[in-house]
């Protein structure tokens, strides 16, 4: 495991070099520093299933992985949705999901609903404002990604789209 002072030292030390990115194995932890200027895809993981976030950055970019306990499943893609061919309609923000505008309406899209680019597909709530997302791509939804309630991060997909 990595103490905070080693990592905040390491990033002192790759700031003041030619370096852009630093990766360092131990005892099963994995620590990665990517410095700022470019579009990064982030990926960590404590023992929980892979969990992704994709930002401009800004800052140097620290990535702490833990080895997954032996008991853990891996991390499934979503259906091979890489390859696949669909959209993925990710969240522009951080915040709760919800698949209904209230607990006593309908689902504003469910799996093989057909959706154009101005349907609502969902609220995100953040800091107690509700924000509807809109799918800006016309075609089928083929999977939601994420459970009513849950909380999602920046740049995670929460539908895949069969696009028209």
């Amino acid at each position: 495991m990595f103490k905070l002072s080693e990592i905040k030292e390491l990033i002192k030390l790759i700031d003041g070099t030619s370096v852009h990115e630093l990766e360092i194995e131990n005892d099963g932890a994995r620590l990665m520093i990517r410095k700022p200027g470019k579009t990064e895809v982030v990926n960590i993981q404590q023992g929980a299933p892979l969990a992704s976030t994709y930002t401009q950055v800004s800052q140097p970019i620290v990535e702490v992985q833990h080895a997954a306990p032996q008991n853990a499943a891996p991390a499934a893609p979503a259906q091979g949705a890489a390859n696949s061919g669909y959209h993925q309609i990710v969240s522009p923000m951080v915040g709760t999901f919800y698949r209904a505008s209230s607990p006593d309406k309908p689902p504003y899209v469910n799996v093989g609903d057909r959706i154009n680019d101005k349907s609502i597909v969902c609220i995100l709530e953040a800091m107690k404002l509700m924000n509807e997302l809109e799918a800006e791509v016309r075609g089928e939804i083929v999977e939601i990604l994420v459970e009513n309630g849950q909380l999602v991060e920046y740049g995670q997909p929460l539908f895949l789209v069969k696009p028209e």
